[in-house]
């Protein structure tokens, strides 16, 4: 399988190696599980948020600010719902609904 990878997924896997637990906590389920069978839109969306700053992504993901582009919001909501499940995601239900079945 590993024959299988590209150099930029490769790339992209080796950047999502933080050494930050807050981040890892994220970003290491998130590849083991899913990223190579990933569509290409969700792809570049991980690649987008492993090319920031810690202290950005800290902030992003604790809810501190917000991230400059709507979609990686979005993602970002996507990965704290595969570490954490429904229960984390407090958001109105229409929305939830709108995220469960973008899961799919």
């Amino acid at each position: 399988m590993t024959d299988d990878i590209t150099l930029e997924e490769r790339k992209v896997i080796y950047r999502a190696r933080r050494g930050l637990k807050e981040i890892d906590v994220y970003f290491d389920p998130y590849v083991k599980n899913y990223y190579l069978t990933a569509d290409p839109f969700e792809k570049q969306m991980f690649a987008e948020l492993v090319a920031q700053e810690d202290p950005d992504l800290l902030d992003w993901f604790m809810e501190v600010s917000e991230p400059p582009r709507p979609e990686l919001k979005d993602f970002i909501k996507k990965l704290k719902f595969y570490v954490h499940g429904y229960s984390q995601i407090i958001i109105k239900p229409i929305q939830w609904c709108n995220e469960l079945f973008r899961t799919f």
